[in-house]
């Protein structure tokens, strides 16, 4: 006598083989799945080296310093220079006051006050008060340049002409118009002067031979 089992299809035997062989293909890929995520973990292990992460954070810890360091001496440098010269427009204003005292001695001629009792007295109260204000200047770090017999220097020489025939080499400073002035270390306003020329091909012109001027101040 045939049993159910026994009656059971071809169709059905192929797909039960069907669904074996499936589910065996899917049980094999499962190790291997787990094979990638084990290694992923140890990817990750590399990466999260404590060592190596230890290293970064000290490095990017000196660079932020390093980098504070530098911002702390850059607006330290900069306060001491708005302290420095705090008063160079100041001082730049008074030079013309010193002009011209100084326009006033050079405009009295020479042995006039000894027969003026009162054009004696005037100057010598004009000199009195640009002693004064050099003083001053001193006081506050403000000096002369008055370059006569140096050599020119475009840095705090303004050359207003060359000047033929001086016997001085060329490129000396043979003749001061206006005296210049310098704060500290900076440049107030250049000496104005007059450069000695070649005699050989220097001529009777005068011509300008630099305005190069360092005006910092």
């Amino acid at each position: 006598m045939s049993t159910p089992n026994d009656e059971r299809s071809p169709d059905e035997d192929t797909r039960e083989e069907s669904a074996g062989e499936t589910v065996g293909e899917e049980q094999g890929a499962f190790p291997e799945t787990g094979q990638e995520e084990a290694d992923t973990r140890a990817d990750d292990g590399e990466q999260d080296d404590p060592a190596q992460i230890n290293a970064a954070l000290k490095d990017q810890l000196l660079r932020t310093l390093a980098d504070m360091e530098n911002l702390r001496n850059r607006s330290r440098r900069e306060q001491e220079d708005a302290l420095k010269y705090a008063n160079t427009n100041f001082a730049r204003d008074l030079l013309n006051v010193s002009d011209n005292l100084r326009r006033a001695l050079d405009s009295v001629p020479d042995g006039a006050e000894q027969e003026n009792d009162a054009l004696k007295a005037l100057k010598e109260g004009i000199e009195m008060t640009e002693r004064e204000l050099q003083t001053v200047f001193a006081r506050h770090g403000i000096s002369t340049i008055d370059p006569v017999g140096e050599k020119f220097d475009h840095n705090a020489h303004q050359a207003m002409c060359k000047v033929p025939g001086s016997g001085a080499a060329p490129g000396t400073v043979v003749q001061v118009m206006q005296v210049g002035y310098i704060l500290k270390d900076r440049l107030l306003r250049p000496a104005m002067v007059g450069v000695a020329g070649d005699d050989e091909g220097g001529g009777n012109d005068e011509k300008s031979v630099s305005s190069g001027v360092d005006t910092t101040a």
